[in-house]
């Protein structure tokens, strides 16, 4: 981790993070998921709905991820499981994903990583795709908090 008054390069930042999580291959990842990994895309609503989806994964913005993951937040998605849970995070090209899981790893995840080359690389690699469903969230429905792609 970071020593306060030393500035990191972005690259020193991904390395530290890439070094704390399990680096996954869209097929080790897709083969995690059929063995109860759960995906976590991170992606926003238009990436999703423009390249679609991974299905059985769960939604949650990366601007939320931290409430909907914490054993201890309110505003926890009761899909995510236990600390014990393997959570492989998505985004769309494998960057924002390392930084991500890491902060999972902080929180108690010790089997948080990521997929590599992200959706982009999922969807290359020929593995499931479908299509975001086009649905809004009621007022009062938190982002984040929807169960699994079907």
């Amino acid at each position: 981790m970071a020593v306060h008054g030393r500035r990191h390069t972005l690259e020193e930042l991904f390395d530290e993070a890439r070094a704390r999580i399990s680096r996954l291959s869209p097929e080790a990842a897709h083969a995690a998921a059929q063995e109860g990994a759960l995906v976590v895309d991170i992606r926003s609503e238009l990436d999703r709905e423009r390249d679609g989806i991974v299905p059985g994964a769960v939604h949650m913005p990366r601007t939320v991820l931290e409430w909907r993951t914490d054993v201890d937040s309110p505003w926890r998605n009761p899909c995510v499981g236990g600390l014990d849970r393997q959570l492989v995070v998505l985004c769309d090209h494998g960057y924002s994903s390392v930084l991500a899981a890491a902060v999972l790893v902080e929180l108690g995840f010790t089997r948080a990583g990521d997929v590599i080359g992200g959706f982009a690389a999922w969807r290359e690699a020929g593995l499931p795709v479908g299509s975001a469903r086009q649905r809004r969230r009621g007022r009062d429905e938190l982002a984040g908090m929807g169960p699994p792609e079907p």
